[in-house]
């Protein structure tokens, strides 16, 4: 059984450990959350005065004092709420930088799979091809024997087919190596081992419905505005991007309420004589120097940076989603072309180009050069084919991560695009 696409990305999901690192941090960001709900903790304390070292006789005319008090910070009143902002927007941009995360091993995955399904069809059209040419140079073999044919079709049959099987040999050693890179996106080492390859499908993908069709992409990617312009704010990293300038924002709101410090209220009682009289009293600091006045600068200028590169981000991402749009629609044009399924099937034609050939060869009116022309075209067909199809499928799925849908919870349809004109 073949590796799906679905369950690469389902293994990516719950078993990469970059993602699960990333998922990490946001337990760790909930943590520094609960930190900044809590309120500060009452300090209880106990006071003696007026009374004798232990052992010591007792003072004459003096009486014993013992002062209970407890004191309650009243700091957090107003330092909390700035702190819990900052702290939900942490969260959130980490939260969003775990889904980014995702997204860009998702998309590894997605480059190492088609990676190996093209070399897959390498091995296979390179391999079928050496089996052809074998039918050919026993062929001529045989021909050369009843003296029908020259001895140098045989010898350049033979070249041909030697030449294709060093081909296949070294499409085989990549595809080796494509299989140990996509290895690295499964659950364990080897574990590749237990598919039969991955699986190909020779079909064009949908584009994604906010990626509607104009009626002629015949000029996409030629530098003329889309009229298709979906947004990038579904997109999680520029989720991220906002949520720190939310976080930066607060964060200048906790340093500037730090300008008073250990602010508290004090209640308690105090015995002396057989008496109990209540103490109670507020401390309050006094601002005379700023000591926080460098810290609200730093606070100040990370906000300024956040925002920087909440610019810079939104700029990138309108670019990257302009260029994966119009790279999606130039690209499903072409493959939805390539894939027809009737007569004039680009496929089609090319076997049946070799089949004609290869026929007229043995009838003797054609010389051997045009036949391995042919076959050559033939493979070249198919490669072509499947280079333009695995392109489109990952234009696809990158224009689906450029626009800020799921990569792992989109599930792409396959088919000509609805309005293609095809």
């Amino acid at each position: 059984m073949p590796l799906s696409l679905r369950a690469l990305l389902d293994s990516v999901r719950i078993n990469h450990p970059m993602v699960r690192a990333a998922e990490t941090l946001v337990r760790a960001a909930q943590g520094s959350r609960m930190t900044a709900r809590a309120f500060g903790n009452p300090v209880i304390s106990y006071q003696v005065d007026q009374t004798p070292f232990p052992g010591a006789s007792s003072i004459p005319g003096l009486d014993r004092e013992a002062i209970t008090t407890a004191t309650f910070p009243l700091e957090g009143f107003f330092q909390r709420a700035p702190r819990v902002r900052r702290a939900n927007a942490q969260v959130r941009a980490a939260e969003a930088d775990a889904a980014a995360m995702r997204q860009r091993i998702g998309l590894d995955a997605v480059t190492a799979y088609y990676r190996t399904a093209f070399a897959q069809v390498q091995v296979a059209t390179t391999t079928d091809l050496v089996g052809w040419l074998d039918t050919l140079v026993t062929y001529n073999r045989s021909r050369v024997k009843e003296g029908v044919t020259a001895e140098a079709d045989l010898i350049r049959s033979e070249l041909e087919r030697d030449r294709m099987a060093a081909e296949a040999a070294l499409h085989g050693a990549e595809l080796i190596q494509a299989r140990a890179a996509l290895d690295a996106f499964l659950p364990a080492a080897g574990a590749l081992d237990q598919f039969a390859g991955v699986a190909v499908d020779g079909m064009p993908l949908r584009l994604p419905p906010t990626a509607a069709q104009p009626p002629s992409i015949s000029t996409a990617g030629l530098g003329k505005p889309s009229p298709v312009a979906p947004s990038i704010e579904a997109r999680p990293d520029i989720r991220a991007a906002r949520a720190r300038v939310s976080a930066t924002t607060a964060g200048v709101a906790s340093e500037r309420s730090l300008l008073f410090r250990q602010l508290g209220v004090t209640i308690g009682t105090m015995q002396s004589a057989g008496y109990t009289a209540m103490v109670a009293g507020i401390s309050v600091p006094l601002p005379v120097f700023d000591a926080n006045s460098g810290e609200i600068q730093r606070a100040g200028a990370e906000r300024d940076a956040a925002t920087l590169e909440l610019a810079a981000r939104e700029r990138a991402a309108t670019v990257e989603l302009r260029g994966a749009l119009e790279a999606a629609l130039l690209l499903t044009d072409r493959a939805t072309t390539l894939a027809r399924r009737d007569t004039g099937a680009f496929l089609a034609r090319a076997e049946e180009s070799r089949r004609i050939a290869l026929g007229a060869y043995r009838e003797g009116a054609v010389p051997l050069f045009l036949v391995i022309d042919a076959a050559r075209a033939w493979s070249d067909a198919r490669l072509t084919y499947y280079r333009a199809v695995f392109a489109q499928h990952q234009s696809v799925l990158a224009l689906t991560v450029a626009e800020g849908s799921d990569l792992f919870a989109t599930e792409p349809a396959h088919g000509a695009p609805a309005g293609s004109g095809r």
